[in-house]
């Protein structure tokens, strides 16, 4: 039986928009399992981005805990958060974020650049895991030279480059064709299985649910289901 990296306990939150009072998510109790493949479905404005915000400290909760290895991450202010995010969270976003004046290398170095790492160390290191996606051939393309899934997995690269505690993605296959997002979830299952990473995603693609252990089903901020797979 794992035990969680992410305890969620009676989280809420709210934005105030248009004078009114929107409630985003009320009563949320969750546990992520470490070195799991945790998926979070639902219809659009069901919560599920808001709640992987949450987790990834990019946003605080109205009330509610909610620790990642131990710590109560609502309780931190935005400087603490920030370095906590910088060890301990890698982002997978759906439009990839990349930086178009730098190449995929420079692109996967980014995050290892306030690590105190020497150049050649941070070279090293994003050339491993540009291999391990499998774009050894492509250090030296900048992104509009990369097919949608290539520039994805430099995507994916980035976000594992600094070794972080957790995963986190945002509908990482929503802009790629079948095949392309067929690939990314294969390299996302990989990670989980080969590298042990802890992983949390918010998708609409069901075929993310055959490398998933955990599914998550929320509707109108509410948590409506949850269940394990037999992976």
């Amino acid at each position: 039986m794992r035990s969680n990296l992410v305890e969620i306990n009676n989280i809420k939150k709210s934005y105030f928009r248009g004078g009114q009072i929107i409630e985003v998510l009320r009563n949320i109790n969750l546990g992520v399992p470490e070195g799991g493949f945790t998926v979070l479905m639902g219809p659009s404005g069901s919560g599920k981005s808001t709640l992987l915000n949450l987790i990834a400290g990019i946003d605080k909760p109205d009330s509610g805990s909610l620790k990642i290895s131990g710590l109560d991450i609502t309780g931190l202010d935005e400087g603490e958060l920030a370095e906590w995010r910088s060890g301990n969270i890698g982002f997978i976003f759906q439009f990839y974020n990349l930086m178009p004046v730098l190449t995929a290398r420079q692109n996967v170095e980014l995050p290892l650049l306030l690590s105190g790492l020497p150049a050649k160390s941070r070279r090293l290191r994003a050339e491993f895991v540009l291999e391990v996606v499998g774009l050894q051939d492509r250090l030296h393309h900048y992104p509009n030279e990369l097919s949608g899934g290539q520039q994805q997995r430099v995507a994916i690269a980035r976000a594992v480059v600094s070794d972080p505690t957790l995963i986190v993605a945002d509908e990482p296959t929503g802009d790629l064709d079948k095949q392309s997002a067929k690939d990314i979830l294969n390299l996302l299952h990989r990670l989980n299985l080969e590298a042990g990473k802890t992983i949390v995603m918010v998708t609409h693609d069901i075929n993310a649910t055959h490398a998933a252990q955990k599914v998550v089903n929320l509707d109108k901020g509410e948590l409506v289901d949850e269940r394990t797979t037999d992976h």
